[in-house]
């Protein structure tokens, strides 16, 4: 970790403020109570000048980009909220640097046309390029742990503007140091280092790609080709964000796939086959020595919450069990109530508590 060249501070004179601010439709969810005040940033220098103003005053802060994986209380929150709006998408080569703010999809959008590889099968996923460090966002094959090479970010136990190397992040599963200790680093720009394949994309590795491509794993296709195969199938999941689907009203993903020890695993199987039956096997997925990762979709559906499962207004997507979604009438409320459900019910049938991806303010599973 090295000190950034630095991001000079300055008062909070031109930025957008909003007091009893509602926060609902900043996320995916369209859940959630309002901000006592909400500060919307657009530079780098606007956004440590507000972090270091409300640890000044001891104030609570909520950081806020794309709004995809939060789920907000139906009280809101006694605080400041700040909207991380910032812009920048720079190429050099094959190196890519994201201001935080940085709307996702549109960011692969663009390295694909630039004809880089390396995120296009992470296409059509909500939220903002800031975000992508600190859940190590994945899907398809891919991860962004894989591609990135630095972070920037505002330290706030140092308060300096500080890079992290790929290293340094400490990525895992759906983690990163970001995600351990979330008090400390605002993640402002996020770097890439991208392969020029001559227009093919990186090797598919996830067989759900390669299958609908006609292709085996480990080939390389088209760059355009792997990011529409990959928005086809996420839409027919409903993870692609379309404001008149319900099903899109959602998190995407809620429950994380857990990963077991082998001595775990051998117990979930002995589960399965008293409840499913002798031939029944659940998925498994090497996850490193000792350690086997299972499908929490699997684990969902087969503890008997099928797709559209529910009779109120937060209820499963009827296109994929991983996703709980609001209907158009649900409070945060109603979706942890169904939340808390799967998850006992999950843990009734096989023994395994699954883990939620959303972070979750001022709300408890």
């Amino acid at each position: 970790m090295r000190p950034e060249q630095s991001v000079p501070s300055r008062s909070l004179g031109p930025v957008q403020e909003l007091h009893d601010a509602p926060l609902a439709p900043l996320t995916t969810f369209r859940l959630g109570g309002p901000a006592a005040r909400l500060i919307t940033a657009t530079t780098d220098a606007e956004v440590i000048a507000a972090v270091r103003e409300a640890d000044d005053a001891g104030t609570p802060l909520l950081l806020i980009g794309g709004g995809s994986n939060l789920v907000i209380g139906d009280k809101g929150f006694a605080g400041t909220a700040l909207r991380i709006a910032t812009k920048g998408f720079d190429l050099d080569g094959t190196s890519l640097e994201l201001a935080a703010g940085e709307v996702w999809t549109d960011a692969v959008a663009r390295s694909v046309e630039a004809g880089l590889a390396g995120i296009e099968c992470l296409a059509g996923i909500p939220g903002s390029a800031g975000a992508t460090p600190i859940q190590n966002v994945g899907a398809y094959g891919q991860e962004v742990s894989s591609t990135i090479t630095e972070v920037v970010a505002y330290d706030r136990r140092t308060r300096e503007t500080v890079t992290l190397t790929n290293a340094e992040c400490e990525f895992s599963y759906r983690h990163s140091r970001f995600k351990a200790d979330p008090e400390r680093h605002v993640v402002l720009r996020v770097r890439f280092g991208l392969e020029d394949a001559q227009g093919l994309s990186a090797p598919l590795k996830y067989a759900e790609t390669a299958r609908a491509l006609g292709v085996e794993p480990g080939d390389r296709v088209p760059l355009d080709a792997a990011r529409e195969t990959v928005l086809k199938l996420r839409a027919g999941k409903g993870m692609v964000l379309d404001p008149e689907d319900h099903d899109t009203w959602s998190a995407g993903s809620f429950f994380t796939n857990p990963i077991l020890t082998d001595e775990a695993f051998a117990a979930f199987h002995a589960r399965v086959r008293e409840r499913l039956g002798a031939d029944a096997v659940p998925p498994a997925y090497a996850a490193g020595e000792g350690h086997t990762k299972t499908s929490a979709a699997w684990l969902i559906d087969k503890a008997g919450f099928t797709k559209g499962y529910g009779t109120g207004p937060a209820r499963i997507s009827t296109k994929h069990t991983l996703a709980l979604t609001n209907r158009g009438a649900a409070t945060t409320e109603d979706l942890l109530a169904l939340a808390r459900e799967v998850v006992a019910g999950v843990h009734d049938a096989f023994g395994i508590t699954l883990v939620n991806e959303p972070v979750t303010v001022n709300a408890t599973l």
